[in-house]
């Protein structure tokens, strides 16, 4: 462990409500076919560092579980949503998720690889869990929300965190959120990598 004076070990409510408020406005990539697929997999396959997150319809029921519907990766200007519960699991894209050359990053990694797997099984490699990275740098709030305002200065919104991810057409509401949370969590890679690299 660091020892970090960049960051707050914990940082509050109060503290992240005054930062500024900022959401992804790079391209959004929306992959509801397979022919939309294929034609951007080359691009994504040929990043080597893609900001993870996945959405699943959240479940009010007791013993109800929804399977993720919608995956999103990113490189720092660019997102990709992809509509699983659309198009299905394609293999090519289990590709990338078993590549350890390509690096994932996101938060509380475990249930959003549980999840994609029962789609289609793979071998996930190349992922990085923010939630344990950040405990080089005695991080103790680790959650996306905090980790943005810690890391990177301003404030997202989780409003659409619970809304209906199998909607047959997402809200732009809904499309700029799933963007935001994987685009942070590379930002958050970098930068983090950054310091430890010695280049702050």
């Amino acid at each position: 462990m660091r020892n970090n004076k960049l960051f707050k070990q914990k940082i509050t409510k109060e503290e992240i409500n005054v930062l500024p408020r900022k959401s992804f406005d790079g391209e959004i990539v929306y992959i509801d076919s397979l022919d939309a697929f294929h034609e951007f997999f080359p691009e994504i396959n040929g990043t080597k560092l893609l900001g993870f997150d996945t959405e699943t319809k959240p479940a009010f029921k007791k013993g109800q579980n929804n399977e993720v519907a919608l995956l999103q990766l990113s490189t720092d200007c660019k997102a990709f949503l992809f509509r699983l519960n659309i198009i299905g699991m394609p293999s090519a894209l289990t590709e990338i998720l078993s590549n350890e050359d390509i690096i994932k990053a996101g938060v509380a990694l475990r249930d959003d690889i549980a999840g994609l797997r029962k789609l289609r099984d793979f071998e996930p490699a190349g992922f990085i869990d923010l939630q344990d990275y950040v405990k080089e740098f005695s991080i103790e709030d680790n959650g996306l929300k905090k980790l943005v305002a810690n890391i990177l200065g301003f404030q997202i919104s989780k409003r659409q965190q619970t809304s209906n991810w199998e909607h047959e057409i997402l809200t732009e509401a809904q499309i700029e959120y799933a963007a935001t949370d994987a685009w942070v969590c590379n930002l958050i890679y970098q930068r983090l990598k950054e310091i430890e690299n010695g280049r702050e």
